[in-house]
Protein backbone atom coordinates (compact mmCIF):
# COMPACT_ATOMS: atom_id res chain seq x y z
CA UNK A 1 0.00 0.00 0.00
CA UNK A 2 1.42 3.37 -1.04
CA UNK A 3 0.21 5.15 2.11
CA UNK A 4 1.92 2.64 4.38
CA UNK A 5 5.15 2.87 2.41
CA UNK A 6 5.12 6.65 2.74
CA UNK A 7 4.42 6.43 6.48
CA UNK A 8 7.27 3.97 6.97
CA UNK A 9 9.67 6.39 5.32
CA UNK A 10 8.43 9.31 7.42
CA UNK A 11 8.67 7.38 10.70
CA UNK A 12 12.18 6.09 9.90
CA UNK A 13 13.31 9.66 9.22
CA UNK A 14 11.78 10.85 12.50
CA UNK A 15 13.46 8.05 14.47
CA UNK A 16 16.84 8.60 12.84
CA UNK A 17 16.69 12.23 13.96
CA UNK A 18 16.35 11.25 17.63
CA UNK A 19 19.47 12.08 19.62
CA UNK A 20 20.94 8.79 21.00
CA UNK A 21 21.00 10.16 24.55
CA UNK A 22 17.37 11.19 24.30
CA UNK A 23 16.43 7.83 22.78
CA UNK A 24 18.15 6.01 25.65
CA UNK A 25 16.28 8.06 28.25
CA UNK A 26 13.00 7.49 26.45
CA UNK A 27 13.70 3.74 26.27
CA UNK A 28 14.30 3.60 30.01
CA UNK A 29 11.11 5.54 30.71
CA UNK A 30 9.02 3.28 28.47
CA UNK A 31 10.49 0.12 30.03
CA UNK A 32 9.89 1.39 33.56
CA UNK A 33 6.28 2.12 32.68
CA UNK A 34 5.77 -1.37 31.30
CA UNK A 35 7.28 -3.26 34.25
CA UNK A 36 5.05 -1.23 36.58
CA UNK A 37 1.88 -2.56 34.91
CA UNK A 38 -0.16 -5.41 36.43
CA UNK A 39 -0.01 -7.31 33.15
CA UNK A 40 3.77 -7.55 33.51
CA UNK A 41 3.60 -8.48 37.20
CA UNK A 42 1.17 -11.33 36.52
CA UNK A 43 3.03 -12.68 33.48
CA UNK A 44 5.05 -15.85 33.98
CA UNK A 45 6.25 -16.20 30.38
CA UNK A 46 7.05 -13.19 28.21
CA UNK A 47 8.16 -12.94 24.60
CA UNK A 48 10.26 -9.85 24.01
CA UNK A 49 11.78 -8.64 20.76
CA UNK A 50 15.49 -8.12 20.15
CA UNK A 51 15.68 -4.43 19.19
CA UNK A 52 16.88 -3.10 15.89
CA UNK A 53 17.97 0.48 15.20
CA UNK A 54 15.19 2.93 16.00
CA UNK A 55 13.37 0.61 18.42
CA UNK A 56 12.96 0.94 22.17
CA UNK A 57 15.81 -0.85 23.95
CA UNK A 58 14.02 -3.66 25.74
CA UNK A 59 16.97 -4.71 27.88
CA UNK A 60 15.61 -3.45 31.24
CA UNK A 61 12.42 -5.47 30.73
CA UNK A 62 14.32 -8.69 30.10
CA UNK A 63 16.56 -8.10 33.12
CA UNK A 64 13.60 -7.41 35.39
CA UNK A 65 11.87 -10.53 34.08
CA UNK A 66 14.85 -12.71 34.91
CA UNK A 67 15.10 -11.12 38.36
CA UNK A 68 11.44 -12.03 38.92
CA UNK A 69 12.03 -15.64 37.78
CA UNK A 70 9.98 -15.22 34.62
CA UNK A 71 10.61 -17.14 31.42
CA UNK A 72 11.89 -14.76 28.74
CA UNK A 73 11.58 -15.79 25.09
CA UNK A 74 12.55 -14.12 21.84
CA UNK A 75 11.26 -14.89 18.33
CA UNK A 76 13.17 -17.12 15.95
CA UNK A 77 11.96 -16.57 12.40
CA UNK A 78 11.02 -19.51 10.21
CA UNK A 79 11.26 -17.65 6.91
CA UNK A 80 10.01 -20.48 4.69
CA UNK A 81 6.82 -20.86 6.72
CA UNK A 82 6.63 -17.11 7.45
CA UNK A 83 6.07 -17.58 11.17
CA UNK A 84 7.86 -16.98 14.48
CA UNK A 85 8.87 -19.54 17.07
CA UNK A 86 9.23 -18.30 20.68
CA UNK A 87 12.56 -19.58 22.03
CA UNK A 88 13.69 -19.17 25.63
CA UNK A 89 16.75 -16.97 26.12
CA UNK A 90 18.86 -16.43 29.25
CA UNK A 91 21.06 -13.58 28.03
CA UNK A 92 20.96 -10.58 25.73
CA UNK A 93 24.64 -10.99 24.89
CA UNK A 94 25.22 -14.70 24.21
CA UNK A 95 23.34 -17.41 22.37
CA UNK A 96 22.14 -15.01 19.67
CA UNK A 97 22.90 -14.75 15.95
CA UNK A 98 22.26 -12.09 13.32
CA UNK A 99 20.03 -12.89 10.37
CA UNK A 100 21.61 -12.90 6.93
CA UNK A 101 18.45 -11.59 5.28
CA UNK A 102 19.17 -8.42 3.24
CA UNK A 103 15.88 -6.85 4.32
CA UNK A 104 16.78 -7.10 8.02
CA UNK A 105 20.56 -7.53 8.15
CA UNK A 106 20.92 -6.56 11.81
CA UNK A 107 18.04 -8.56 13.23
CA UNK A 108 19.15 -10.84 16.07
CA UNK A 109 17.47 -14.07 17.04
CA UNK A 110 18.19 -17.06 19.30
CA UNK A 111 20.78 -19.45 17.91
CA UNK A 112 19.47 -22.32 20.01
CA UNK A 113 17.15 -22.76 22.94
CA UNK A 114 14.03 -24.41 24.23
CA UNK A 115 10.84 -23.46 22.32
CA UNK A 116 8.13 -21.95 24.49
CA UNK A 117 4.60 -23.08 23.55
CA UNK A 118 2.57 -20.17 22.25
CA UNK A 119 -0.30 -21.00 24.60
CA UNK A 120 2.06 -20.55 27.57
CA UNK A 121 2.91 -16.93 26.72
CA UNK A 122 1.24 -14.47 29.07
CA UNK A 123 2.69 -11.34 27.48
CA UNK A 124 4.07 -10.62 24.02
CA UNK A 125 5.91 -7.33 23.52
CA UNK A 126 5.49 -6.19 19.94
CA UNK A 127 7.72 -3.77 18.01
CA UNK A 128 6.49 -1.57 15.18
CA UNK A 129 7.45 1.47 13.20
CA UNK A 130 4.28 3.24 14.37
CA UNK A 131 1.10 2.76 16.39
CA UNK A 132 -2.14 4.66 16.50
CA UNK A 133 -4.33 5.45 19.48
CA UNK A 134 -6.57 2.45 18.86
CA UNK A 135 -3.78 -0.12 19.04
CA UNK A 136 -3.27 -0.54 15.31
CA UNK A 137 0.36 -0.97 14.31
CA UNK A 138 2.49 -0.27 11.27
CA UNK A 139 5.08 -3.04 10.99
CA UNK A 140 7.90 -3.49 8.53
CA UNK A 141 5.68 -5.24 6.00
CA UNK A 142 6.49 -8.94 6.43
CA UNK A 143 3.43 -9.73 8.54
CA UNK A 144 5.18 -12.00 11.07
CA UNK A 145 3.56 -10.45 14.14
CA UNK A 146 0.11 -10.22 12.56
CA UNK A 147 0.18 -13.97 11.87
CA UNK A 148 1.59 -14.71 15.31
CA UNK A 149 -1.04 -12.70 17.20
CA UNK A 150 -3.85 -14.17 15.09
CA UNK A 151 -3.11 -17.73 16.27
CA UNK A 152 -6.08 -19.26 18.07
CA UNK A 153 -3.86 -20.76 20.76
CA UNK A 154 -2.33 -17.44 21.75
CA UNK A 155 -4.28 -16.33 24.82
CA UNK A 156 -1.94 -13.74 26.31
CA UNK A 157 -1.79 -9.96 26.22
CA UNK A 158 -0.02 -8.20 23.35
CA UNK A 159 1.61 -4.91 24.18
CA UNK A 160 3.20 -2.42 21.84
CA UNK A 161 6.32 -0.67 23.10
CA UNK A 162 7.29 2.54 21.36
CA UNK A 163 8.62 6.05 21.60
CA UNK A 164 5.98 8.75 21.92
CA UNK A 165 7.11 10.02 18.51
CA UNK A 166 5.89 6.77 16.94
CA UNK A 167 2.27 7.28 18.00
CA UNK A 168 -0.09 8.70 15.38
CA UNK A 169 -3.77 9.58 15.64
CA UNK A 170 -4.71 6.92 13.09
CA UNK A 171 -3.18 4.40 10.71
CA UNK A 172 -4.50 2.72 7.56
CA UNK A 173 -5.76 -0.73 8.49
CA UNK A 174 -6.11 -3.82 6.33
CA UNK A 175 -8.12 -6.98 6.98
CA UNK A 176 -5.17 -9.03 8.23
CA UNK A 177 -3.74 -6.34 10.53
CA UNK A 178 -3.96 -7.37 14.20
CA UNK A 179 -4.04 -4.58 16.80
CA UNK A 180 -2.34 -4.90 20.19
CA UNK A 181 -4.15 -4.98 23.54
CA UNK A 182 -1.95 -2.32 25.11
CA UNK A 183 0.43 0.43 24.07
CA UNK A 184 3.21 1.67 26.35
CA UNK A 185 5.42 4.64 25.48
CA UNK A 186 7.77 6.86 27.43
CA UNK A 187 4.79 9.15 28.11
CA UNK A 188 1.65 7.04 28.48
CA UNK A 189 -0.06 3.67 28.82
CA UNK A 190 -3.12 2.90 26.70
CA UNK A 191 -5.33 -0.18 26.94
CA UNK A 192 -7.64 -1.27 24.15
CA UNK A 193 -8.98 -4.81 24.33
CA UNK A 194 -7.54 -6.82 27.20
CA UNK A 195 -8.60 -10.43 26.79
CA UNK A 196 -9.65 -12.33 29.94
CA UNK A 197 -7.66 -15.48 30.74
CA UNK A 198 -8.88 -18.52 28.82
CA UNK A 199 -10.01 -21.63 30.71
CA UNK A 200 -7.79 -23.87 28.58
CA UNK A 201 -4.59 -22.21 29.72
CA UNK A 202 -2.29 -24.46 31.71
CA UNK A 203 -1.39 -23.42 35.24
CA UNK A 204 2.09 -23.18 36.65
CA UNK A 205 3.87 -21.71 33.67
CA UNK A 206 7.55 -22.21 33.00
CA UNK A 207 10.45 -21.27 35.22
Amino acid sequence: MVVKKKLRTEIRQKLSALDPTVAHAKSMAACLKLVAQPEFAKARSIMIYLPMSGEVDIGPIALRGWQDQKTIAAPKLAWDQRHMIPVEIRSLETGLVKTDRPAVPNLREPATGEPVPVEMLDLVIVPALAYDRKGNRLGRGAGFYDRFLAQSHFHGVSVGLAFHEQVLDSLPVQENDIPVNMLVTDEEVLRFNIKPPSDDRKSGGRS
